[in-house]
């Protein structure tokens, strides 16, 4: 059984959507409002994790701690006005607007464990000092591990595992992002801009704009 930890507020819908969970056959736990969340997810070590939040600005610091404890897929569950406060930017993997409904929620669940799975098949990708190791989620550049949000990480693993190919802003956000994203190919250009900082310097170069289309990863 998948297990699945929802971090709530006090006062939402957590029983209704451990209920409903429980019902498709997830295992779901609820930590109690202010329990240290890092130490939760180490300890119950979910398969997934759900946020349930109406702040926007807690979202990246959330997915973060979440994260770092284990790197597990992360679903934000959003009241639809908070929509637009997002401008295109969630450090989450996916999202739903509440109220969510648990048939909905229940497929998004699924298909990101089985993306999960794929990942960690052990395979990697080398392209000359960079490697990304799939099986870990770990990017290193000249033997140096590099810290990459999730969203930075699946572009660059789309990108690099398509040496040379030329995409689009609006091909990378269907590929990467999903054909149900909300917000614009800009977001594209911020986690490009964000990932090379993080990976190239004078001496690396990984990937190329192509003027007026969109990126590709420059083959080694």
């Amino acid at each position: 059984m998948h297990r699945i930890c929802l971090i709530a507020a006090a006062g939402t819908e957590a029983a209704r959507i451990q209920a409903g969970l429980a019902a498709a056959g997830f295992g779901c736990v609820v930590p109690p409002d202010g329990a240290d969340i890092s130490e939760r997810v180490a300890e119950e070590a979910p398969h997934l994790v759900l946020i349930e939040t109406s702040q926007p600005e807690r979202i990246h610091g959330l997915t973060q701690q979440i994260k770092q404890a284990k790197p597990v897929p992360v679903i934000a569950l959003l009241p639809r006005e908070m929509l637009a406060r997002l401008n295109g930017q969630l450090d989450a993997d996916d999202f739903i607007v509440q109220p969510a409904d648990i048939a909905e929620l229940t497929l998004r669940i699924i298909k990101l464990l089985e993306k999960t799975q794929r990942a960690a098949s052990g395979e990697m990708i080398t392209s000359g000092d960079l490697t990304i190791d799939m099986g870990k989620c770990e990017v290193t550049v000249d033997g140096r591990l590099t810290d990459l949000t999730y969203r930075e990480y699946e572009l660059l693993k789309f990108l690099a595992s398509h040496p040379g190919r030329v995409y689009s802003r609006e091909a990378l956000l269907n590929r990467v992002w999903g054909y149900d994203f909300y917000g614009g190919d800009r977001t594209v250009d911020v986690h490009i801009r964000r990932l090379r900082s993080k990976i190239e310097d004078p001496a690396h170069d990984f990937i190329e704009t192509v003027r007026n289309i969109g990126y590709r990863f420059i083959e080694s």
